[in-house]
Order: C-alpha cells, then structure tokens, then sequence
C-alpha cells in the first residue's frame, strides 16, 4: 500500500525516488513525459554529468576505435575484402544483440526499490521522457566497461586475427544504432525508409512498448515474432 501510494516529485532528482514506486513502477514510466527538458537525476553534480552525453560524442569516441581494430586484423595478414567481411559480420552480430539486450534487459520487468533504480537509470528514463537529447545515447564510460566483456565474447568463436574486426564491426553496429536512435527521435526524415523508421520507433514508444524493439531495423522483430498489431495485420 505505501508503494502504490509514493508520488514521484519531479522537481527533484529521481533516481533515488523510483525505487519506492514498486509494483507502481511499471504502469509510471510507461507514461511518457513529452519535452526536451530532462530532469535531474541526481543531486550531486559529478554523478548528474555522467549521466548526460551529446549525440556526436558517439561516433566522436568510438570510429577511432573501430578503425584501429579494423587495420589491425589487416596488420595481421588479412586482405581488405576479408576484413570487409568481418566487419560485416560483426554489425550484423551487434543487431541480434541490439535486439535481443532490448528486448529482454531493457524491457525487464521490476518491482523491488533497486530493480527500480537500476532500470530506471537503464532504459525507464528513455520511456518516460523520450525526447531527453541528452540522455538519449549511451554514456561513454558505460560503453567502455561493457567492452571489456564484448571483446572477451568475441574471442571464444574467432581467431587471434579475425577477432579485432569483428569487434570492430560489433562495435561500429552500435555506433549506428545509438545516431540512428538519436536521429528517429531529433531528426526530421524526407525520405520513405527513415520516416518509416521513425513511425515504427515512436510506434514503440507511444502505442504498443511490449513490441517493436528493433531500432536500426525490424529484422529480429519479424524474426521472432515480436512486429507491433500493424505490421502483422500489414503481412497477412
């Protein structure tokens, strides 16, 4: 009874308040806020930083990385159509795991005050306030420590020398899912494919959340069964 009663202040920071929402959490932030203005996470100014990140600091970081890695597989003796070919498939990987991250860890279900907290801070602040630009991109620093895991991955199935590129490809798939994201939410597409993008996103976010969770592409979303009501009825 005192969770279902909370009451969020949203004139002061939130992190630490969702959390008491519990079961209530889930139905909340389903309930986009739509402005630019984003709210503060945090009263400290260090931590509140970290959680903001302009768009261009994405390919700004992380192109650099993917063509050293990228060259390095061909130091090692790879042509360039080789390498080419990795890099493919890492971008490809990355889109089953852009899927599959979305769908079963950022759309968790939670109800104790830390599930809360954590998934708020995850994905529940992009929900309840969709036009965030600023907390819109994945912060840096998180990337780089979930790297370290990624790469590891990578090793178990390639060779010594395959493996830079097709983490360089993994990770140059993120970089363009996080602009591609960016830009179905900020951008102003005139072309057919991204306006139709940028309907099936916001389709997501403001009609059916339990679908429709590829951004780059629908793929994995036909794959699996998981196309939003109108594109079903659309296929049949």
């Amino acid at each position: 009874m005192v969770a279902q009663e909370f009451t969020v202040d949203l004139e002061k920071p939130l992190v630490f308040q969702v959390g008491h929402l519990g079961e209530a959490y889930e139905e909340w932030v389903h309930q986009p806020i739509v402005s630019r203005e984003g709210p503060r996470f945090f009263e400290s100014d260090f931590w509140e930083s970290l959680t903001r990140t302009v768009w261009w600091a994405i390919p700004s970081i992380w192109l650099p990385v993917v063509c050293y890695f990228v060259l390095k597989s061909v130091r090692m003796g790879h042509t360039f159509p080789e390498v080419a070919l990795m890099v493919a498939g890492g971008v490809f990987i990355w889109t089953l795991l852009e899927y599959t991250l979305h769908r079963f860890l950022f759309h968790i279900k939670t109800k104790s005050y830390w599930g809360n907290t954590m998934h708020y801070l995850l994905h529940g602040c992009h929900h309840k306030h969709p036009m965030d630009g600023l907390r819109l991109v994945f912060p840096p620093a998180a990337t780089a420590i979930l790297l370290v895991p990624f790469w590891n991955t990578v090793k178990l199935f390639s060779t010594p020398s395959s493996t830079p590129a097709l983490f360089g490809g993994g990770l140059l798939g993120y970089v363009i899912y996080d602009c591609t994201h960016y830009y179905l939410h900020h951008g102003q597409p005139a072309n057919d494919a991204p306006k139709n993008l940028k309907k099936y996103h916001m389709n997501h976010h403001f009609r059916v959340q339990d679908k429709g969770f590829g951004i780059t592409s629908s793929l994995w979303d036909r794959v699996f069964g998981t196309l939003p009501p109108s594109k079903v009825a659309k296929k049949m």
